[in-house]
């Protein structure tokens, strides 16, 4: 891992901050089906709405707050395979951490091994004391994820404008 701030790098990812012109991988990511499944339906179809949105989200947590999603890539071709980074929620005292990748890059470990490197970095370099994860009840492999980097079920909530529970999971460092 290196020790900037808008890039990590483990064996085989490479974790750099989101730029505008990452609108169509995030497209991409609000539009797959399991997103809309567990996260929810963004009602982003266009290029244009994802970058408003890049600048809305992303890009004011990178203001506000000195962190927020990495862009998740191969290290030796640099092909983009999702998002992993940390989040502020409404309604949450501690960041989140929050993860998506394309269909085509799931069940290699790629979302193990980008998480590893984002709490180590939440917790190493941020000097969070405390980390979050916000995640679906029917979402048995972000749930195995997150357990398995030490994250405990702590209780289920309903986030500000949603209309359904999620379960928050917890780690303190």
């Amino acid at each position: 891992m290196t020790n900037a701030l808008s890039e990590l790098l483990t064996k085989r990812l490479r974790l750099r901050w989101l730029t505008e012109s990452d609108s169509d991988l995030l497209l991409a990511i609000w539009n797959d089906p399991a997103f809309v499944r567990y996260v929810g339906d963004r009602g982003i179809r266009t290029l244009d709405e994802a970058a408003e949105a890049f600048r809305e989200g992303p890009g004011r947590l990178y203001r506000d707050f000195g962190y927020g999603p990495y862009r998740v890539a191969s290290r030796d071709t640099d092909m983009a395979m999702g998002i992993c980074g940390l989040f502020r929620r409404e309604g949450l005292d501690d960041p989140d951490i929050g993860y998506a990748l394309l269909p085509q890059h799931c069940g290699q470990g790629y979302a193990t091994e980008a998480a590893v490197a984002v709490m180590h970095h939440a917790r190493h370099t941020l000097g969070f004391r405390r980390l979050t994860a916000l995640i679906n009840p029917e979402n048995a492999a972000s749930i195995g994820l997150v357990e398995k980097q030490g994250m405990s079920f702590e209780k289920l909530l309903r986030m500000p404008g949603d209309n359904s529970d999620v379960s928050l999971y917890g780690i303190n460092w």
